[in-house]
């Protein structure tokens, strides 16, 4: 196949080698690397590729997805999405029930957490740009991210010491859903990290 007939069949600007085969596409590796080596294509990683020319339109968020599948926008990024921490983050990280993999390129890093098989919920699909996205919802932010620093949190100044914007988490977490997801993680030491939490945040006040 020829690169302007594969264009016109392609309307992402980035793609996949898994999704070359599901449109039946006839592109050999060596017109991949070909491409790749002319300039019209960069890879991001082994079987993930952007058009040169369409970077622009490519954000980290939708491109997380398709590095490493499946998984979705979670931790640091997520509390930093909903305004539940102050800092900018700039890594993108991820929960993944794949092994726990970092990855580097021209959009940045990708951090992805591995969690169990049956942690892998309470995410929601985000359309913007050119391909919807997944990110955990508020409620699932949240508990990933202390689940995940379980073995640094003691007490209530290491609580603290992340700086949540409690104003915005009460503003929009659904507590309700925050203690079910709480029982499905099934974890004793984050039953008693989620009690400090509410302490710190003074969520009876």
């Amino acid at each position: 196949m020829k690169y302007i007939d594969f264009v016109a069949k392609i309307d992402s600007p980035v793609f996949t080698r898994q999704e070359i085969k599901l449109l039946s596409l006839k592109v050999f590796d060596w017109q991949l690397s070909l491409w790749k080596k002319s300039g019209y294509i960069l890879k991001i990683r082994n079987g993930v590729y952007a058009f040169s020319g369409r970077l622009k339109e490519i954000s980290g968020e939708e491109l997380a997805q398709k590095i490493y599948s499946p998984s979705y926008l979670s931790y640091e990024k997520a509390l930093s999405y909903y305004g539940f921490i102050p800092e900018m983050v700039y890594a993108f990280t991820l929960a993944t029930p794949k092994t726990t993999r970092t990855f580097d390129n021209k959009f940045g890093r990708f951090i992805y957490h591995n969690i169990k098989k049956n942690l892998f919920f309470g995410y929601v699909q985000i359309k913007e740009g050119n391909e919807p996205y997944l990110v955990a919802d508020p409620q699932k932010a949240l508990i990933d991210f202390l689940y995940l620093k379980k073995s640094k949190i003691k007490n209530k100044e290491d609580v603290l010491s992340f700086r949540f914007n409690w104003k915005e988490i009460k503003k929009k977490v659904d507590i309700g859903k925050l203690k079910k997801y709480l029982e499905l993680f099934n974890n004793k030491k984050l039953g008693e990290i989620m009690k400090i939490f509410f302490e710190a945040g003074d969520f009876n006040a």
